[in-house]
């Protein structure tokens, strides 16, 4: 059947209908909590601890539901996010590559503690208050991950890992508003008390102000000094530790070479950082492992459109099976994908997620690995 918040009318025809909302009481999940009420749902926010609690947050979430009227649940999940995410991240770090722990998370902790939630009080449904839309696609028996009508908002890229187990139950509420003023407009409207309240930017386990390297050397990462060279292997200076640097990354180098450079590699093997010119940093191939995509594309050769990070545009490509092509590495894999690019892409770095999309529909993606 298909969920209430995928029809087109957006009519729900079981008033009663139960839904379980990843809640942290902010703007963006308050306001889903919101609209999910409206359309006759049940409504239960679920806050999930990612450090020991019940902490500060979660009664500040708890309160936030009883404002906006929706009953509560609590899970600390504290010891299989630092086993799924905390462990990655630091594991990435130590070996030169850059994580994104949010894509870690959602398919491994939140999404999976969701359906969790769901099915201990019964309910047909989660949501949570990512921008971001599901279809469902008849022609294909399926439900696909599209991007949100916000595109400056848009999340469809942290969500292309989720399966069809969790696609086939969720409602994204958010995905078709224009603006986030238009979010804080109704919460300014039902007169809720965080409708000011500002964004959260920053990775949920890190303390406030805290550098990435200070937390990693908590985490028993150790920052081992090292030599900056060129990409001759000319010796140019000496390195904090490679978890201090990123692909990309030109300010705090602390080298002086007389012209802009930037970090184009980070060699774990051998504990070094490789500067170059901006020029050095582009890319029209990159190779993906941890492959998650779409049925129709699996093992086939195809167009799509590509995000080497977040923040970067999709960029046309073309895509194959690295066991097909030249380059996929010592022992060619269908598990990895050969991403060609019209255009070169800047500093696609390894540890990042690549994801493809076919207009607005997420089609897949993978982990960037080196080239």
């Amino acid at each position: 059947m298909t969920p209430p918040w995928k029809i087109s009318t957006m009519v729900v025809k079981r008033n009663k209908q139960k839904v379980v909302l990843g809640f942290s009481g902010g703007v963006d999940s308050t306001a889903a909590a919101l609209l999910l009420k409206e359309k006759g749902l049940q409504v239960t926010g679920l806050f999930f601890d990612v450090v020991p609690g019940p902490t500060a947050a979660a009664e500040e979430a708890k309160k936030r539901a009883e404002e906006v009227g929706i009953d509560f649940l609590y899970k600390d999940v504290s010891e299989a996010f630092k086993e799924a995410v905390i462990g990655d991240f630091c594991a990435c770090y130590a070996s030169g590559k850059t994580p994104n722990p949010c894509i870690r998370c959602n398919p491994a902790i939140k999404f999976a503690t969701l359906i969790d939630g769901a099915d201990e009080i019964g309910a047909e449904y989660i949501a949570t208050g990512h921008y971001a839309q599901v279809k469902y696609l008849a022609e294909e028996d399926c439900y696909a991950v599209y991007r949100a009508r916000n595109l400056k908002k848009d999340q469809s890229y942290m969500l292309y890992r989720l399966g069809q187990e969790v696609l086939s139950r969720l409602i994204l509420p958010l995905g078709q508003f224009e603006s986030k003023e238009e979010i804080r407009a109704m919460l300014r409207e039902e007169a809720i008390s965080n409708a000011e309240q500002p964004d959260s930017q920053e990775i949920c386990f890190l303390p406030d102000d805290t550098e990435y390297a200070d937390y990693l050397q908590r985490q028993g990462v150790k920052a081992v000094p090292g030599e900056f060279t060129d990409r001759e292997g000319n010796v140019l200076g000496r390195h904090k530790g490679l978890v201090h640097y990123t692909i990309g990354q030109r300010k705090g180098l602390g080298v002086a070479l007389g012209k802009p450079m930037f970090v184009v590699e980070l060699d774990s093997e051998n504990n070094r950082v490789i500067l170059g010119e901006n020029q050095d940093l582009f890319r029209r191939d990159v190779l993906i492992e941890d492959i998650k995509i779409t049925e129709k594309c699996y093992g086939k050769a195809f167009g799509a459109q590509g995000k080497v990070r977040y923040l970067a545009p999709a960029a046309q490509a073309f895509v194959k099976p690295a066991e097909t092509a030249e380059n996929a590495g010592e022992s060619g894999c269908k598990d990895r994908l050969l991403v060609t690019f019209e255009q070169p892409q800047r500093a696609p770095a390894p540890g990042q997620s690549l994801v493809l999309y076919d207009g607005d529909r997420v089609l897949g993606g993978g982990i960037i690995i080196t080239k």
